[in-house]
């Protein structure tokens, strides 16, 4: 358990003083990857219920139907990394997440259907993710008696549930808060009862939705089952709701806060999550706490907002949240669980500032709208002016002002401001357009994406590259005693991709890491070791503990990600951005290869100095402006792809075989069709192949061979040689001027040749289309009902 520190802080909107020029600001903070399309821009440096309720309600209406059920960060402390990876598989699984979308409107009339319709759009705009339930709460024809809808299954179930309920569509509300979420089962099977928004009770006095895990949270129950609460969930959300109950019950005939409340709430959880809650106590309220899970808060005014960043301010503890740790657990100077309590930690007196970001010209409040959610794409169809709240930040919204708490003191290591940002997506970016699926769309957007990850970064008349965000440790990282790159799923396989191609041009030791093996080894780092993160999201739960895990330890950390504002962004050293676009398909493909590009970039970059790899280098920048052309080419044979897919469907099982840089494209084809198809596909070194997979070789067994003219061209087709002794009858993927290869003999898909390091991005093309059309000609539900989100934040 981790307590509030001796000095508290809260953070209120504040002007546009001189403080932004000489405070080191969020926005500034972002800006190394920003301005990586600048060549000569200089990068910045990141921050291092109860059982006798105690008062008569009506009973809240709960509307629930049968669905079709299908199936933090924390501190970067070595103490919390070991406690993170002690859960085990059944603890965690980090495949699957979940989705926030909270509403709240001051000043601004705004029907009940209004409320609704804006909910569930926002719940849609997530649903890519994968989820298995959905609900939401909004306010009750009484301020005690909040309605609340659970659907297992689709959004748009949810959706008719409300429309059809016999509720007052028409009622206005000139404020209100509501609450929804999606959910993605982790403890609890999927069903109504286990589905968000959570209550703390029958009387519906505290109400919560959550992403991520809570890890202690079976010692927490025991406790309050002890102490007379009841629990109607196998969640460890319901936790987080019987808590504040508990608490709250603890503090009768007392004043206390809404934020206090939850601070002390928090105190007591561990492990990694983002939650929203709202309660009948403090009507029109809401409070968001993260740690560990993203969550932003959009804010939408009448009048263009004048400033752009938060203040800082801090303060102690207020004396009644002092109290309720103390009447929360009489006798005990250690919390609930016997760890350090709020009592024992703070002290002095809460300090509440006037929010001033969104009092009008005559200094009086004026309407405005605050969108929460776990995704920017459930908010950027209302306001593109965004806050990211940062790990352990607990934001108070209430009565039209923003207040952001803090639960630690200020040891110098976290920012005193939160940027208000503007989001650069666009709401059509992230629609399917005339595609059937996300991710179809995304294979076609590559020619694009690959160009846009080059943008300003590749002068191909002088054959220089110049990555802004690595420009003012570049000469660090050239000194350093080796590279670590640290990933998972498919950016693990960019990073593997890439490996030869580091190691041949800067000669300095390659080590490739899986971010959950890497933690789990505790593996030695140094401070002249530099480290890489690489992360579509920048949001991968494992990869971020493995970025802290090395900041601890003094490494230089690069982050590689395609969200600039997301965490690994903000808390390394430096980095690339790179640029792929916003990617909503569940399986990764345009930020595979955009990921790919980047790393060959910096590579050449870092190179610069050596005279010797000139040549090379110069021959990488001509294939890199060959390539668009080159997918383009291959996605007009997309067809013949199509074709192969109902023969391949039938089988159980598939090999995926190659070597050097082909290596990487048969791991990543295999995780492709593994994660859509739910084909068992196996991604092989073909020189492995005599040393236990030919014995898996026979005319029933699919095989696909890469076999593309490099140094290595020669052991490949030994491969294929040796597979077609055993009767195999392999599809070759093979370069398009390769005449050795009999087209009668062997099914062959051709694909254009370029330099060797580079050929990867062209092979794994027609294998990303190969994987889609297979997942559809079996009837696989993608992409928003995928088994697997874009990004897990849970570990």
């Amino acid at each position: 358990m981790h307590g509030i520190g001796a000095d508290d802080t809260i953070m209120h909107i504040g002007g546009c003083g001189d403080s932004l020029g000489t405070s080191e600001t969020a926005c500034g903070v972002i800006e190394h990857f920003a301005r990586c399309e600048e060549p000569d821009a200089a990068s910045s440096t990141a921050r291092s219920g109860s059982a006798t309720p105690s008062t008569t309600r009506s009973t809240s209406l709960v509307i629930v139907g049968p669905g079709a059920a299908r199936g933090s960060a924390l501190a970067a402390t070595t103490e919390r990394v070991e406690l993170a990876h002690r859960l085990g598989d059944d603890a965690i699984n980090p495949a699957k997440m979940c989705g926030i979308f909270a509403y709240a409107s001051f000043l601004c009339e705004r029907d009940r259907r209004f409320v609704l319709e804006t909910l569930i759009n926002g719940l849609q705009r997530m649903e890519y993710r994968g989820y298995d339930s959905a609900g939401l709460s909004i306010e009750g024809d009484e301020p005690d008696q909040p309605y609340i809808f659970k659907e297992v299954g689709k959004v748009k179930h949810l959706k008719e549930k409300c429309m059809q309920a016999d509720i007052d569509m028409e009622r206005p509300y000139v404020s209100q808060t509501s609450i929804a979420h999606t959910r993605w089962a982790t403890h609890g099977a999927p069903s109504t009862t286990n589905c968000h928004p959570h209550t703390s009770d029958p009387m519906k006095e505290f109400t919560v939705v959550h992403n991520g895990i809570i890890t202690n949270y079976k010692e927490l129950r025991l406790v309050l089952e002890k102490r007379g609460y009841q629990f109607q969930t196998d969640t460890d959300t319901e936790v987080a709701a019987v808590l504040a109950k508990y608490l709250y019950d603890s503090q009768k005939g007392k004043q206390i806060s809404f934020t206090s409340l939850i601070k002390s709430v928090i105190m007591e959880l561990e492990g990694a999550f983002a939650f929203v809650f709202k309660s009948v106590h403090y009507p029109d309220e809401v409070v968001v706490a993260r740690r560990g899970s993203p969550v932003l808060i959009g804010v939408k005014t009448e009048k263009k907002l004048k400033v752009d960043f938060v203040d800082v301010e801090f303060a102690g503890a207020a004396d009644a949240e002092k109290a309720l740790n103390e009447d929360a657990a009489p006798g005990a100077a250690n919390g609930l669980l016997g760890v350090p309590s709020a009592a024992s930690l703070q002290g002095g007196k809460l300090v509440r500032s006037q929010s001033r970001a969104f009092l009008s010209e005559d200094g009086m409040p004026q309407p405005i709208e605050f969108f929460i959610a776990s995704d920017a794409s459930a908010i950027v169809e209302h306001t593109k002016r965004v806050l990211y709240l940062e790990d352990d930040d607990i934001a108070h919204i209430a009565e039209g002002e923003f207040h952001i708490h803090r639960l630690r003191k200020n040891d110098g290591t976290v920012s005193t401001i939160r940027a208000i940002e503007t989001l650069e997506i666009e709401l059509a970016a992230i629609m399917k357009g005339s595609f059937d699926h996300f991710m179809q769309k995304e294979i076609y957007e590559q020619p694009e994406s690959v160009v846009n990850t080059m943008r300003g970064r590749v002068n191909f008349d002088t054959h220089t590259i110049t990555l802004g965000g690595l420009k003012a440790y570049l000469h660090v990282i050239r000194r350093c005693r080796r590279l670590v790159f640290v990933a998972c799923g498919t950016s693990y396989h960019s990073c593997l991709a890439t490996r030869s191609i580091f190691e041949e041009l800067t000669e300095i030791p390659v080590s490739i890491e899986l971010a959950s093996d890497f933690l789990d080894r505790k593996t030695p780092i140094f401070r002249d070791d530099v480290c890489v993160f690489v992360s579509q999201s920048g949001e991968t739960a494992d990869t971020i503990l493995a970025m802290r895990y090395c900041l601890e330890r003094g490494a230089l950390n690069v982050g590689v990600v395609n969200v600039v504002g997301s965490t690994i962004s903000r808390e390394s050293h430096c980095g690339i951005h790179v640029n792929a676009g916003p990617e909503i398909g569940v399986a990764s493909t345009k930020a595979y290869t955009s990921q790919y590009i980047a790393l060959v970039m910096m590579a050449i970059q870092l190179s610069e100095d050596r005279l010797s790899m000139t040549a090379r280098r110069n021959a990488i920048i001509d294939g890199l402006h060959e390539l668009p052309g080159q997918i383009r080419a291959i996605l007009q044979h997309d067809k013949e792809f199509q074709a192969l897919a109902p023969m391949l469907a039938k089988q159980t099982s598939l090999l995926i075989m190659g070597r050097g840089y082909q290596h990487a494209t048969c791991l990543e084809a295999a995780l492709k069709i593994k994660e859509l198809a739910y084909l068992m596909a196996e991604g092989i070194l073909a020189g492995e192949l005599k040393h236990g997979p030919l014995a898996l070789i026979d005319a029933d067994m699919p095989v696909i061979l890469l076999m593309t003219q490099d140094s290595l061209y020669a052991k490949t087709r030994s491969a294929l040689e040796q597979v077609s002794a055993r009767g195999g009858r392999p599809l070759i993927i093979a370069n398009d001027n390769d005449t050795t290869i009999d087209d009668e003999r062997y099914s062959v898909i051709r694909v254009p040749q370029t330099i060797d390091c580079l050929q990867g991005i062209l092979t794994i093309v027609p294998l990303q289309l190969l994987s889609y059309h297979l997942a559809v000609a079996k009837g696989c539900t993608l992409p928003s009902n995928s088994s697997l989100p874009s990004f897990p934040t849970i570990q």
